[in-house]
């Protein structure tokens, strides 16, 4: 239907409040009525009577009745609309879009021409609302409705439908498409019920046109993905964003389970190739081209050697950019070139993979090229760029060794074979170590010195110098801690026979005596030098624990009290428990003694007053393996922290704080033994200390004891495969009593020491016994063979001339199964107890010792089963 016929059908717009129209229409017949009736009245007078004068006036008053009631209904208007209305129907009148106007019922309010166009209406009759025209269209019965939901809500929507052919009857039956927009109107005169605006309008030309661009889209990404060459593109933070085909085939990426983003360009990239793509940079709001031959890494775990066509586009803050990449396979090409190519790919894919990183400088010393590995250890030093302009290879030298490095330089080029290398560090980083290994090429001769002149290798030796000081340490440590053993060992026996010389000495005097006081003065001093050998064996891990299963909450909830008075009145002491603690396997006393020790240390720290905090908490195998503490094995631990807000320590003093004798106290205030023990005890117990501090903010320390784990035994059952509950008896707590320490037993003493044997002679024989000694392994066994045997119990001091205290129970035993034996050492007992069967009898008395532990430790031993 041309646009000309439809003007000539709608030369206005379809009002379709068609009963208004009619009404207003006939009073205006009337009007002309009545008016032709009065005229002939006048004429006619005469003849039609006064009763035809009654019925006019009656028929006008009717007339004036319904011309004022048809004015209040704005049936009959006394002027013409106003020129806004008018305005207003033009321009919707001339819209492309079909629009109608309906109330609530769907009855037509208003329609335009472009409306009738669409549906095919050729009178006002025939205009339909949008819902009744699709209600029997199934793929538009959905999205009219919920049109028609939304604008009786108060929303106004849109929607595309796709009809199996157009509106119009009149127009060739073919898929259309349509966009349907639905709004409430507000504002128009005369209506009060809410209308509802419908617009309609044929996409299908814009449809096609969208599917053209499409399709041509989709033949661009076709004609990307089965490329000759791979290509992939990555966001700022290195994300795969796209890849193509190709590509993905070379790799084995399987595109239907790839999603952008899902894959990072490092998990392509193989050996140290991403060193290569970061050292790429460029000025902010520019891009950058380079070429860049590397090995890819496929999903079978093979290399592909590829050349990347790479460029860096970076963003006008100087942040880097996303990146687009052309892949090159370099093992395909023509056959004539194929061995020299499969050699460049050799060469480039060992050059590039090399652990170490390697250069290539000419007679000036300047950098000609690089491998991989060598951008990315000097990346904080150098990049690309520098590469490219050929700066100094002195450049990557720390200042203090460049001299010792150009002379090596200067060897390489005068073609000496036999270089010293050259230990340096990075530049602005002197805890990364290097070792510069330089190699002379005979083969440069080029004039222009352009060709390479000596080749250097770089190795990173960080990780080797911090094993270097550690095993230093560790020996050193070790040869201080076998030095304070021995020196333990043979002081042990000094005090052992001061002490029981003392013991001796008051069992003859009273406390009235002169001499008491000088006799005990001289014990109290033993026992204190006896106390100073204890911290060297626990520093030398050589003392005596008895571990037992401990709750550290409970432990320390104990000494809480202790610790408080010790940490004094200007120190806050704050102990944070950590939530369900493992237990540890410790020695009590030893533990208590270490937390002690700290908490006097952190006192000190602190003599204008601070904070001391004591905090315990679970650490399990994850995060201590992300601690960098060498000695540290990852497991699970039960963390304790004892940390302060003194003056701090310097890496110096730190790296020696464990060492015995070593203080940073005034010269008599201190004897450097008890961080020595400290550390002895916790490395003993199988655990790990470490101290971290800053001058002038704290210090703290961090003491890492592994969690015990109670084995599970399996239950035992009884005949009738039922599991025997046995009930543990409750061990009752020892109390104090007195014992009679005298006995009438024959015992061996086994002693080398004279002093000490001679003073363990006379202990036991004031207590009744028949003691016979010995000086050494071989004579006890000849007075035991004197003897027939008759020996009740042996006490035998452990390291000895000839034959030691194990061997000698040893061979004791083959003759004496059933003998008891008490060793006296001033070593621990799990040193030389592992070599003993596990069926033997001994007890063990640690040196020093008094003449009542001496006497206690035989009748207890005489006394066991």
């Amino acid at each position: 239907m041309s646009q000309e016929t439809n003007s000539d059908l709608y030369p206005e717009p379809i009002i379709a409040n068609t009963k208004s129209n009619r009404a207003g229409l006939r009073l205006v017949i009337l009007g002309v009525l009545l008016v032709g009736v009065s005229v002939l009245y006048f004429i006619y007078r005469d003849q039609l009577g006064q009763q035809f004068l009654l019925g006019l006036l009656g028929t006008l008053a009717m007339t004036g009745v319904f011309y004022l009631f048809g004015s209040a209904i704005n049936v009959i208007q006394f002027t013409p609309r106003g020129t806004s209305d008018e305005l207003t129907r033009a321009f919707v009148d001339t819209l492309p879009e079909g629009t109608v106007v309906s109330d609530q019922k769907g009855r037509i309010v208003y329609a335009n021409r472009a409306y009738a166009e669409l549906t095919g209406v050729t009178n006002s009759n025939d205009v339909r609302a949008i819902e009744h025209i699709l209600s029997g269209e199934a793929s538009a019965s959905d999205p009219i409705y919920r049109l028609a939901n939304a604008v009786r809500d108060g929303v106004s929507g849109q929607e595309e439908l796709r009809l199996s052919r157009p509106l119009d009857p009149s127009r060739e039956p073919v898929p259309t498409w349509y966009r349907v927009k639905a709004r409430p109107v507000a504002g128009i005169p005369d209506q009060t019920a809410p209308v509802y605006a419908w617009q309609i309008a044929d996409i299908s030309a814009e449809r096609a046109e969208q599917e053209r661009y499409f399709q041509d889209i989709q033949e661009a990404i076709d004609h990307l993905d089965h490329a000759p060459a791979g290509f992939f593109s990555a966001d700022p933070d290195g994300r795969i964003i796209y890849i193509n085909a190709t590509l993905a085939e070379w790799l084995g990426v399987d595109l239907t389970r790839f999603t952008p983003g899902s894959m990072m360009v490092r998990e392509i990239v193989a050996g140290n190739g991403m060193a290569l793509i970061n050292a790429v940079k460029t000025e902010p709001g520019t891009s950058r081209n380079t070429v860049i031959d590397l090995d890819l890494a496929k999903s079978n775990g093979q290399s592909l050697a590829v050349r990347f066509y790479h460029r860096v586009q970076a963003q006008r803050d100087g942040r880097r950019g996303p990146t687009r990449t052309i892949v090159l396979n370099r093992a395909e090409g023509e056959d004539t070139s194929a061995a020299l190519r499969a050699a460049e790919v050799r060469f480039t894919r060992f050059f590039n993979s090399a652990s170490m990183a390697i250069a290539a400088v000419d007679a000036t010393g300047k950098i000609l090229r690089t491998n991989a590995r060598f951008l990315g250890l000097f990346s904080p030093v150098v990049d690309r760029d520098d590469i490219d302009r050929r700066i100094p290879l002195e450049t990557v030298v720390h200042e203090r060794d460049r001299e010792a490095f150009d002379r090596a330089l200067a060897a390489a080029f005068a073609g000496q074979a036999e270089i010293s290398p050259v230990d340096t560090v990075i530049p602005g980083n002197e805890d990364r170590h290097l070792r510069f290994y330089i190699s002379p090429v005979f083969d440069a001769g080029s004039e222009d010195g352009a060709e390479e002149a000596a080749i250097v290798s770089v190795v990173e030796t960080t990780e080797q110098k911090a094993l270097e000081a550690t095993m230093a340490q560790s020996q050193k440590m070790q040869a201080v801690g076998q030095l304070a053993g021995g020196i333990a060992h043979d002081f042990n026996n000094v005090l052992t026979a001061i002490i029981m010389s003392s013991d001796l000495l008051l069992t003859n005097h009273r406390a009235s005596d002169p001499s008491f006081a000088d006799i005990m003065n001289i014990k109290q001093n033993a026992n204190r030098a006896a106390s100073l050998v204890r911290q060297l064996l626990a520093f030398s891990r050589r003392q005596t624990l008895r571990p037992e299963v401990l709750n550290l909450t409970d432990v320390i909830a104990d000494v809480r009290m202790l610790l408080t008075r010790l940490a004094g009145t200007q120190v806050n002491l704050k102990i944070e428990h950590g939530r369900d603690l493992w237990p540890v396997r410790a020695d009590l006393g030893q533990f208590e003694q270490v937390v002690v020790n700290l908490t006097v240390n952190a006192r000190d720290a602190m003599p204008e007053g601070g904070d001391l905090i004591l905090r315990t908490r679970n650490m399990n195998e994850a995060e201590s393996a992300e601690l960098n503490y060498r000695d540290l094995v990852p497991g699970d631990y039960v963390l304790v922290e004892v940390a302060d807000t003194g003056t701090g320590m310097t890496p110096e003093v730190i790296a020696k704080i464990f060492e015995p004798f070593f203080t940073t106290k005034e010269v008599g205030k201190g004897t450097g033994l008890g961080l020595s023990m400290v550390y002895g005890i916790i490395k003993q117990t199988g655990g790990s200390i470490h101290a971290e501090s800053e001058l002038g903010k704290g210090t703290t320390f961090r003491i890492f004891l592994p969690r015990h784990v109670e084995e599970k035994q399996s239950p035992m059952l009884n005949a009738d495969g039922e599991v025997i509950v046995t009930e543990v008896p409750r061990k009752e707590k020892k109390t104090e009593k007195a014992t009679d320490l005298s006995g009438s037993a024959t015992v061996l003493l086994v002693e080398d020491e004279d002093a000490v044997r001679m003073g363990g002679l006379r202990a036991l024989q004031s207590r009744g016994y028949t003691v016979h000694e010995a000086s050494s392994g071989v004579e006890a066994l000849e007075v035991m063979k004197e003897l027939g045997g008759k020996v009740d119990i042996v006490v035998s001091d452990v390291v000895m001339p000839e034959m030691d205290g194990p061997t000698l129970l040893r061979e004791l035993r083959k003759e004496y199964g059933d003998i008891k034996f008490i060793f006296v050492s001033g070593y621990a007992e799990d040193a030389f107890a592992r070599n003993l069967p596990e069926d033997a009898k001994f007890g063990f008395l640690p040196k020093p010792f008094s003449l009542k532990q001496l006497a206690t430790a035989v009748k207890e031993m005489l006394e066991s089963e």
